[in-house]
């Protein structure tokens, strides 16, 4: 029981940290129309889902902030910087080749600067000014990347009346920390929100994460002339948290790609090349060859791993002065689609990535997820089993895939190896939904739902939004979206499937509980959302009644008792702060 207090201080006390917390430290001189005023107007507007608020300025398509993020980090440099410098002369110092855009502080393993120019023009002057360094009894490899190492001349001149550097925070809030905030806030909704923003990608943890694809790009780029190297995935499907890794595919597309209006006559020129048996044999040697580049001369890539064999062959490494592990893959178009697909879910309507981060948070909490591969259900499928969800209520809060498919026109037509990944690009052609319901009556909701699903039967389905007979006998059926043969929760074992069914029926009761009973609040007891990431409170509910009934049978029964004689009372939840007592 002591482990359910611990870090719970007065209310007022967490209401000013509370304040302190959510000012990060940054260093951003961006300019009107630029790609980070753009992400913070939307990070603003994005930072409370509030119910029945619609936003009225018109989206961005998930390429278009690909395109201009991309041509973003090719203007932008990566600087480490000695642990004590002067901030104001630093500037004055790059500001000789062109004019700074944004720039900020971050520290991993030392102190970095991330400069971001209005020309790429500056990049290259900056490049012919800097030297290949001297180690002594070693020897440099000469490699010209936009990753600089910054040394001063006379250190002893720069320590005196130097003003201390505001770092950018690259890490998420601890457990401790995260429970003062939620315990202090006003509703469940309030918590939920207060999650997603202390997790979200910051604007320049997203800036960071597509320079060191350009960077790593830079390097692919000496063997493959007009290669894309693209972040994909949790890094740009706006579901990415802090500290995640990086998913990035070397795009070669571009490469050779044949345009009728360059041709002329009865002439017909074609590259020489080599031929290997198979596209996956030819993508095997691409990224063996890359990944050897990467361990041989790329600047801060460690660690190293070539893992050809796998059913997506991957080369694995770390990036150390970004901080984080990259998988590089090569040509995944349908997995830049997906995260195309999640990208839209999630700008469609506030309250859904609100939902996902918190269901995330709460699986991660009882050891329902794991960054090791094995039995476990993955994020990527609770991220569809919110989706799914979403679809179902009355009215659905988003659209099925199918639907999203009939609004296309011809422009979005998209067929990928065969599998037909169209639906609409243009998300202010989708129409708002009218459901209003509150984020705390959806989380619960949520936890009923997926606590009383017929997991032995039924399959999960975004791409029609409706419960589907199992094609086979895996515990929990997911289909892949778009390669719809596929299940994506194939990995996932019967025991922690029951136990995710266990501990979402436990939630939902703890939810409905504090539902009818609410303290005063000047109790220091976890509520709500911090009540449901504490083990101890889902274990505890289970123990203490242990000897009457198994937990999920009681659970059930209390939630088919609770909906039958307070239907009223449940769905007309008002959204202010409770505290269990029943815990």
């Amino acid at each position: 029981m002591a482990a359910r207090g611990v870090g719970l201080l007065t209310r007022l006390s967490l209401r000013a940290q509370r304040s302190q917390v959510q000012c990060p430290l940054r260093r951003l001189l961006s300019c009107p129309g630029t790609v980070a005023a753009d992400l913070r107007r939307e990070e603003q507007s994005s930072g409370s889902a509030e119910t029945g608020s619609e936003d009225r300025t018109p989206k961005k398509r998930f390429s278009e902030v690909q395109n201009e993020r991309r041509e973003q980090a090719q203007r932008t440099v990566l600087i480490q910087c000695p642990n004590k410098i002067d901030e104001k002369k630093f500037l004055k110092f790059l500001s000789q080749h062109g004019p700074i855009n944004s720039h900020f502080f971050y520290e991993s393993f030392g102190l970095y600067a991330v400069v971001e120019f209005c020309q790429k023009e500056s990049v290259t002057s900056l490049q012919n000014i800097t030297r290949t360094p001297s180690l002594g009894p070693e020897a440099a490899i000469p490699f010209k990347s936009r990753y600089f190492n910054l040394k001063l001349r006379n250190s002893s001149n720069q320590t005196c009346e130097l003003s201390s550097i505001q770092c950018s925070n690259q890490s998420s809030p601890s457990s401790k920390k995260l429970y003062q905030l939620l315990c202090c806030a006003e509703s469940v909704d309030d918590q939920l929100n207060t999650l997603l923003r202390e997790f979200q990608l910051t604007e320049e943890n997203t800036r960071l994460r597509y320079l060191t694809c350009s960077l790593i790009e830079d390097v692919a780029a000496a063997y493959f002339p007009d290669c894309a190297v693209r972040p994909f995935g949790s890094s740009v499907n706006s579901f990415g948290k802090l500290g995640c890794d990086l998913d990035m595919f070397l795009d070669l597309d571009e490469i050779g790609k044949f345009t009728a209006q360059k041709t002329s006559g009865n002439f017909l020129m074609e590259f020489q090349v080599k031929n290997v048996p198979s596209e996956r044999v030819a993508t095997q040697k691409i990224l063996s060859v890359i990944g050897e580049c990467l361990d041989q001369f790329g600047p801060g890539c460690v660690g190293v791993q070539k893992i050809l064999n796998a059913r997506c062959p991957l080369v694995r490494f770390s990036h150390q002065a970004s901080g984080f592990q990259c998988d590089l893959t090569t040509n995944n178009r349908i997995a830049l689609k997906s995260s195309e697909l999640l990208y839209m879910y999630g700008a469609l309507d506030s309250r859904v990535r609100a939902l996902v981060f918190s269901v995330r948070c709460w699986a991660r909490a009882h050891s329902l997820t794991s960054s090791i591969p094995g039995a476990w259900i993955t994020n990527f499928s609770l991220t569809m089993m919110v989706i799914f969800f979403l679809q179902r209520r009355s009215p659905p809060i988003l659209p099925t895939l199918d639907y999203l498919k009939t609004l296309a026109d011809a422009e979005d037509k998209c067929i990928i190896e065969g599998y037909n990944c169209t639906f609409v690009r243009d998300l202010n052609r989708i129409k708002p939904s009218g459901n209003t319901e509150t984020l705390e009556l959806l989380l619960k909701e949520f936890f009923e739902y997926f606590g009383n699903f017929a997991f032995n039967k039924n399959s999960i389905n975004i791409r029609q939004g409706k419960e589907q007979n199992k094609p086979e006998s895996s515990p929990l059926h997911i289909q892949n979206p778009f390669e719809t043969s596929l299940n994506v929760s194939k990995n996932v074992s019967q025991s922690q499937l029951q136990k995710f069914v266990d501990l979402a029926r436990e939630s939902a009761w703890i939810l409905h509980q504090e539902g009818k009973d609410r303290p005063s609040p000047s109790s220091n007891q976890p509520w709500g959302l911090a009540a449901l990431l504490l083990p101890s409170v889902a274990n505890n509910v289970s123990l203490s009644k242990k000897k009457k009934k198994p937990a999920s049978e009681r659970i059930k029964n209390l939630l088919d008792s609770i909906k039958s004689s307070g239907a009223e009372n449940s769905t007309a939840t008002n959204g202010r702060r409770a505290i269990s007592t029943q815990a």
